[in-house]
């Protein structure tokens, strides 16, 4: 489902025994350090200038959230551009930075893709993520690799979903962390 030059690109982080986050869904990836911690700041800047929207769940828009409240800049990422947020609830307080979309995962992705503006539709949520796999839609993986081990957590791979093969594009050490990549084999 790629625009003429923008990819639908799952992005995550990862511990290393698999898991996009701990239990109830914290994102502690060290004595509460942020992803930019482990991550060198031009491969995150340089990622996020791929980046022309992003299509994010509701658990992961909440979690990501309460972080921010609690720890400002704790979510603290480069990228400028259209936050579409897929959810059957509005949001309370509404934010006009957030276009709130529901219904087809298919026709979520054609409109936050079309938003990007040729550059890349990045993904961000495990139900989400999982939709998108499971019908077809993403283009790329992208993970951080995280050194650490959370032990139990929400796994990378949702239970249910089909098998899914890919072929690796690039690992490169990036801060503490290794960024793998991904292309989604048709």
């Amino acid at each position: 489902m790629s625009s003429p030059t923008g990819k639908v690109v799952i992005n995550r982080s990862m511990s290393l025994d698999g898991f996009i986050a701990g239990p109830n869904h914290t994102m502690d990836w060290g004595g509460g350090r942020p992803l930019a911690d482990f991550v060198a700041a031009g491969d995150l800047a340089e990622i996020a200038s791929e980046t022309g929207a992003m299509l994010i769940g509701r658990r992961t828009w909440e979690v990501g959230s309460e972080m921010e409240a609690n720890d400002a800049g704790s979510v603290d990422y480069p990228f400028h551009g259209p936050f579409f947020l897929l959810t059957h609830r509005p949001l309370e307080p509404p934010d006009p930075d957030v276009t709130i979309l529901s219904g087809d995962i298919g026709d979520a992705v054609a409109t936050a893709l079309r938003a990007a503006g040729g550059r890349n539709l990045e993904i961000l949520g495990a139900d989400v993520a999982a939709q998108c796999l499971a019908r077809g839609l993403v283009d790329e993986i992208l993970v951080y690799v995280l050194p650490v081990l959370l032990g139990d957590g929400i796994p990378f791979s949702a239970p249910g979903l089909a098998r899914v093969d890919l072929e690796p594009i690039s690992s490169t050490r990036s801060g503490e962390a290794t960024i793998l990549r991904f292309r989604v084999r048709r």
